[in-house]
């Protein structure tokens, strides 16, 4: 049985005094049995206070990105033994932003993910297609290719977690309905199971399209969907919490 993981994307937002109010609301506000896996992604610079303040709780942190190299002149770059040291054990790589903004490749999120993996994190692989791809019928082939770039180079499939983002959906307020959600969901299961399918029965797909307290129950209903990349809502702590409620 796979269990459930919530995770929170803060993206490029936050300060101490915000992150600190946030992570106290989310704390005082967990259920004493949690029944899911609860993940923060801060900015990189907000990790260490992340690791101070979460410290002994059943939350955890992780970063938004990583290098593909472990150390040297790379200005600007984070390698994830440096993650690592700040307690990280998730990182999100091949987010659509990143893919958008700075033209990042299937090929680059592979090396990327094979590095974390080399250096004990799980990475959390995004993949999703935009409106024009979902429009002329391209999902599968899309989100096929950026998920087998992966598989092809990791040793481990099941030392990951995989996120279906659909481009269309995220910041937009629009919503894939629970039944286009898990048949891509479905869908990514599939490939994976195409190369070990005891193992792609066991790895969380999360979906990453604008879940919210008002939707989270219904996606989270799915049989394919083992969780939430959740974006604008984790930055709340009443939305990040009603969706824990929900998982």
């Amino acid at each position: 049985m796979r269990r459930t993981l919530i995770a929170g994307n803060w993206k490029m937002n936050g300060d101490f005094s915000a992150n600190r109010s946030l992570l106290s609301e989310i704390k005082a506000g967990l259920p004493a049995s949690l029944n899911c896996d609860v993940l923060v992604c801060p900015p990189a610079p907000y990790l260490a206070q992340c690791a101070e303040l979460l410290a002994g709780t059943a939350v955890m942190w992780g970063a938004q990105d990583v290098s593909v190299h472990a150390q040297g002149a790379y200005t600007g770059e984070i390698s994830a033994a440096m993650l690592a040291d700040c307690g990280s054990k998730y990182v999100i790589v091949g987010h659509s932003e990143r893919r958008a903004y700075h033209a990042e490749s299937d090929e680059l999120v592979a090396q990327k993910a094979l590095h974390l993996q080399k250096s004990g994190l799980l990475p959390i692989v995004c993949v999703g297609e935009t409106l024009e791809q979902r429009e002329s019928g391209q999902t599968n082939q899309v989100v096929a290719a950026q998920l087998n770039a992966v598989l092809d180079v990791l040793g481990d499939m099941a030392a990951m977690v995989v996120a279906y983002e659909p481009v269309w959906a995220i910041g937009t307020g629009k919503t894939a309905t629970p039944q286009m959600a898990q048949d891509v969901h479905q869908f990514l299961r599939q490939q994976m199971a195409a190369r070990n399918a005891a193992v792609a029965d066991k790895v969380q797909i999360l979906y990453g399209g604008s879940m919210k307290p008002e939707n989270a129950a219904e996606l989270l209903a799915m049989p394919d969907i083992d969780g939430g990349l959740i974006g604008g809502a984790a930055l709340k702590s009443q939305d990040f919490l009603s969706i824990i409620a929900a998982a």
